[in-house]
């Protein structure tokens, strides 16, 4: 991944586009999403999309053509870190106090992007599929031989410090400070660091 440079990337602005890239010429099925044989053999995967009620002009969805399918990987674990947490909050009490927080130090010891994130606070109820939770993270390493998966939410990350590289299943994303990166539910990615603590 040390190739793919900033000035590599490239994004579609607005909303509610269509896109399509593809790695070989020939890859995406024309004129239909989900062929009884996707070219070069590939598995064709409906990521997520709106329901078939909808009128034509309103359905959005996302298709992926990949070479293996999606159920194989090895199993799901769930994050333990010990700092991170998902409404609704049952454990301890509440104060009304203002609160504040020194920026959180870069650690000492090899920490990724997951390892290092922590819940400052949140409302709702991820069962209900309501509410938001707040993290921050302090990471000095990139993710490496794992990937995430969030299926509470949409996850933003607004680095405060070095550019923050997500390799998704959609492709690359990548913001410096003052840039943002949304990750949609369900969305597996691997986090990097190009340049080092973030």
């Amino acid at each position: 991944m040390d190739t793919v440079t900033a000035t590599t990337l490239e994004y579609q602005s607005g909303f509610g586009n269509e896109f399509a890239s593809e790695a070989l010429p020939g890859a995406l099925p024309d004129g239909r999403n989900s062929p009884q044989r996707a070219p070069y053999g590939l598995y064709a995967e409906l990521v997520s999309g709106t329901a078939f009620t909808q009128p034509r002009a309103d359905n959005l969805r996302t298709w992926v053509y990949r070479m293996r399918p999606s159920a194989v990987h090895g199993g799901f674990r769930q994050v333990d870190n010990g700092s991170l947490r998902t409404p609704p909050f049952n454990e301890g009490v509440l104060t009304p106090q203002q609160m504040r927080w020194d920026p959180t130090p870069v650690p000492d010891e090899k920490t990724d992007l997951i390892s290092g994130m922590m819940t400052l606070g949140g409302n709702g109820d991820a069962n209900a599929q309501a509410g938001i939770g707040i993290h921050i993270y302090a990471a000095n390493a990139s993710m490496d031989g794992k990937y995430f998966y969030n299926s509470d939410g949409e996850m933003l990350f607004v680095p405060q410090q070095g550019r923050l590289r997500l390799v998704t299943e959609m492709g690359v994303l990548e913001a410096a400070p003052n840039e943002i990166i949304v990750v949609p539910r369900g969305i597996k990615f691997r986090a990097d660091l190009p340049d080092g603590p973030s």
